[in-house]
């Protein structure tokens, strides 16, 4: 990972319930501690109650914002985590699309891991991209018009924006690698 993310902003979309722990948690914690300022955008701002392999309670973090207040124009990367609950829900916001689309439409970088691409799919952003998720979504993806792989991480930069997609918390060090590459040569 890249150690001097001083300058970057990174926005991080979830719900309130059921995002998964590691992939809240890890990424804005390294991100934060490589100087990058991380926000957290939150449907509401009472604590995010996270969740361990979707089933176990997990720690709770509090959001910087509501999604409904966030002006993604400021920042320079979006991160959306992944949890079943937490990226079936998420897709629903429509708050949270309108933050996706904002990003692609800029040509700014996109970083979805696990059940996080979902959003990206609801988002229709996902057509003529190669992306990897929770094998579980590839239905889904390839439905919308993206090619799905079975890798750690993957990197796609056609269409003029940037996505960077894992599979699961087990490909955390590669995915927030990956994300902290892109910060960098932002």
């Amino acid at each position: 990972m890249t150690d001097d993310l001083g300058g970057r902003r990174v926005l991080v979309i979830v719900t309130n319930y059921g995002v998964e722990q590691d992939e809240l948690v890890m990424p804005v914690r390294r991100m934060r501690a490589a100087g990058a300022t991380v926000d957290i955008a939150a449907v509401s701002t009472d604590p995010v109650r996270t969740l361990v392999g979707d089933k176990d309670p997990g720690e709770a973090v509090r959001p910087s914002l509501p999604l409904s207040d966030t002006d993604p124009g400021g920042y320079d990367l979006l991160l959306v985590p992944g949890g079943t609950l937490n990226a079936d829900t998420l897709r629903l916001q429509d708050a949270a699309t309108r933050i996706v689309r904002s990003f692609t439409t800029t040509g700014r970088p996109v970083a979805a891991i696990c059940h996080g691409p979902w959003v990206l799919v609801e988002s229709d952003i996902v057509r003529d991209k190669t992306l990897t998720s929770y094998p579980s979504l590839r239905t889904d993806i390839r439905n919308a018009g993206g090619s799905w792989v079975d890798e750690p991480v993957v990197k796609d930069g056609q269409g003029g924006w940037t996505l960077i997609t894992s599979r699961t918390p087990r490909d955390l060090d590669a995915f927030v690698g990956a994300v902290s590459e892109e910060l960098s040569a932002a």
